[in-house]
């Protein structure tokens, strides 16, 4: 049996100190200056660090609707190792990442608040997150290292600078240019940034300068030798170290300080004075996110003497603790709000000066089914939801509710808004174009600001999962049924008319999920290999012989007989290819069978999407009836009626993702559609 000193022990060889010392790597300012010339990038500012970690995990180029979209991987594989996966935002995220160029560069916008403005749900405080532990990571390597400084006590310990400064803000005001001119020339490798000095000391290191410059006759070269020491700078949310988040509280409750610091009460009998930078607690959320970020929640719901405070802090990068003078900061201000509050900001004469040194981003809900599947998928897949199936569908059928609710009515006559859907997800439609796409987002620039929540299909997932403890699997049904029975309750639905819409979606939803398993049946039922290729086969010996106008022989009696056109009519009928266009499909079969036979490849029924549906829905509609699967729905079924239904049943667990109950379930539900007449034509 194992001791404690044992299992002790086994961890102990496993230990490795090395990153340890890395992250706390201490030095003097000479030691620095050489990590300066080594690695410039060690004295970025916020926006230039930021964006470069957001480019350290680099991007993909992906076309959407004909325009160029940079994908950026922090957003996806970063976020999604994290649990915090972003999907179908791309451009949103794109305009984000380059107002953060732009402030790196020095355009301009780094004298701005950043507002993630949208609907409620939209992702605008998972970005928020994202960003702050991407900072916090990025620290912590080799290429997103930075520095700061500590004071040597009386006592011979150190005292930390509380607001994280850079070491070189230490040089006096008239070495700078001279210091800069050398570190810029003689750095080893060419840098995206030159490096500069921005800002001036803490009101804290900038006494402390003072004094210990007396100390040492004006000699600062000599006073940071023996009184700085300089240290390597992680940033951490949790120890309030670069990083803050701030969270509105009723306006009774609000306290600027809260931002910049307060008086320490305690310290004034030790310093005799409320203005000694030494009685002053430097630990508002804009000192302590010095040199990182900081985060705002609800930013419009703040009092507006807090606002007043964003003023400076972001066009001046600087801030006024109580009895001090204005102060420096370096550090990206990030702000979200909603529509309300967004529109209450453009109606407030006074907040003019605000909305002027704003950078709104617009957040929308996602409108491409694809990507709000995989929201829900990051929550609801097997290994997250054990003992409990999830039946083929369900999540794709809430999603599909949620986009349907965020879309405007298309003003095509001839297209659904479930049509528009499915263009926007990137299926075909005949008549429309990729141009068509492109219109129809132009016609509804503000689309996905208002609709459903990925939140509230989440909690009624997560109902439906709860409300059958005696069903091994849930299905659309019962998410459909939990959905439209909280709609009622809804705190965001305003009035009648809008509950009426989205019921009228749901019914949308109901009947295309009917299609979806009609299909899915009849595909399993059709889906004999053998059965399938002989009538793929026959099928083009016929079209070949009429596109050709030859005779086709017959195997059976060895006659040279006219191609069958009730046989091609009854495969083309099934993916609607009218009798005035038959004669452009049956060539375009040919034309594809003849280019695959210049390349050498063989024609498979499978690599030709359109036709394989069509075979399929002719084989089901020759085998439908010796199945009788509308005797399901009669608990009366025949011996070999049965072996073909369980033959069916295998293939929808194989090739579909059901389990045995809800096999069952789909094939007694088709079975009554069946039953009432309603065959898929």
């Amino acid at each position: 049996m194992a001791t404690a000193t044992a299992i002790l022990d086994g961890l102990r060889a496993r230990l490795d100190t090395t990153e340890y010392r890395k992250l706390h790597r201490e030095g003097s300012f000479t030691d620095y200056l050489n990590i300066v010339l080594e690695t410039p990038g060690v004295t970025r500012t916020a926006f230039q660090r930021l964006y470069d970690m957001i480019l350290s995990h680099g991007t993909d180029d992906v076309y959407e609707n004909k325009d160029r979209i940079t994908r950026f991987k922090f957003f996806t594989d970063f976020a999604t190792r994290h649990g915090d996966g972003i999907y179908g935002l791309d451009r949103s995220l794109m305009q984000l990442v380059n107002t953060f160029k732009s402030a790196a560069l020095g355009y301009g916008t780094e004298r701005r608040v950043i507002l993630l403005h949208g609907p409620v749900g939209s992702a605008k405080s998972t970005i928020a997150r994202l960003l702050k532990r991407g900072l916090e990571e990025y620290s912590r390597t080799d290429d997103g290292m930075l520095f700061s400084f500590s004071w040597k006590g009386p006592d011979g310990t150190w005292v930390k600078d509380p607001m994280h400064g850079e070491p070189l803000q230490l040089v006096p005001e008239e070495q700078r240019a001279a210091l800069l001119a050398q570190l810029n020339e003689k750095a080893k490798k060419p840098y995206a940034y030159d490096v500069k000095i921005k800002g001036d000391l803490s009101p804290f290191s900038r006494y402390e300068y003072k004094t210990r410059l007396a100390k040492y006759d004006g000699d600062w070269l000599k006073m940071v030798d023996n009184e700085v020491k300089v240290y390597r700078l992680v940033l951490s949310e949790k120890d309030r170290i670069g990083i803050g988040t701030f969270q509105p509280k009723d306006e009774k409750n609000q306290d600027s300080t809260e931002l910049t610091g307060d008086i320490n009460y305690r310290k004034i009998a030790e310093y005799g004075s409320d203005s000694d930078p030494r009685a002053f607690n430097f630990d508002g959320e804009l000192n302590i996110a010095n040199r990182g970020i900081v985060e705002f929640i609800e930013v419009l719901k703040l009092d507006v003497a807090f606002l007043y405070d964003l003023l400076g802090a972001s066009q001046e990068h600087k801030i006024k603790p109580k009895k001090f003078a204005q102060t420096d900061i370096d550090e990206v201000i990030l702000g979200h709000t909603n529509e309300p509050e967004y529109r209450r900001l453009q109606n407030n004469e006074f907040m003019e000066a605000l909305r002027d040194r704003t950078v709104k981003i617009d957040v929308p809900y996602v409108t491409r089914l694809r990507d709000e599947v995989k929201i829900y998928e990051k929550d609801y897949r097997p290994e997250k939801v054990r003992g409990k199936h999830i039946a083929p569908h369900t999540v794709e059928i809430a999603a599909m509710w949620a986009v349907l609710t965020r879309l405007t009515p298309p003003k095509h006559a001839s297209l659904s808004v479930l049509q528009k859907m499915k263009l926007y997800n990137g299926k075909t439609l005949p008549g429309f174009t990729e141009d068509n796409v492109i219109e129809l987002k132009r016609d509804a620039a503000n689309e996905g600001m208002t609709g459903i929540s990925p939140r509230y299909i989440q909690d009624k997932i997560s109902n439906a999962l709860v409300a059958h403890p005696d069903e091994d699997n849930i299905n659309p049904f019962m998410v459909m049924h939990e959905l439209e029975s909280g709609l009622r309750h809804h705190s965001l639905i305003k009035d009648e008319d809008q509950y009426r819409h989205y019921r009228e979606l749901l019914a949308v939803v109901r009947e295309e999920y009917e299609d979806i398993v009609k299909n899915e049946v009849q595909r399993a039922i059709a889906a004999d290999e053998d059965a399938l290729t002989r009538l793929c086969g026959n099928y083009i010996d016929n079209v070949r012989s009429y596109t050709l106008r030859e005779k086709v022989r017959n195997k059976f009696t060895g006659a040279n007989e006219d191609p069958d056109e009730r046989l091609m009519r009854s495969v083309e009928e099934k993916i609607d290819i009218p009798e005035g266009r038959k004669d452009d499909f049956r060539r375009e079969i040919m034309n594809y069978i003849g280019a695959l036979a210049i390349d050498g490849k063989k024609f498979d029924y499978k690599t030709n999407e359109r036709l394989q549906k069509a075979l399929e829905l002719k084989l089901f509609e020759d085998q439908k009836d010796t199945i009788k699967l509308s005797s399901l729905v009669s608990n009366v079924v025949d011996k070999a009626t049965q072996e073909k239904i369980d033959v069916v049943k295998s293939r929808l667990i194989r090739n579909y993702g059901y389990n045995e109950s809800s096999a069952t379930d789909v094939l007694n539900f088709v079975a009554s559609i069946f039953a009432r007449g309603q065959t898929k034509k």
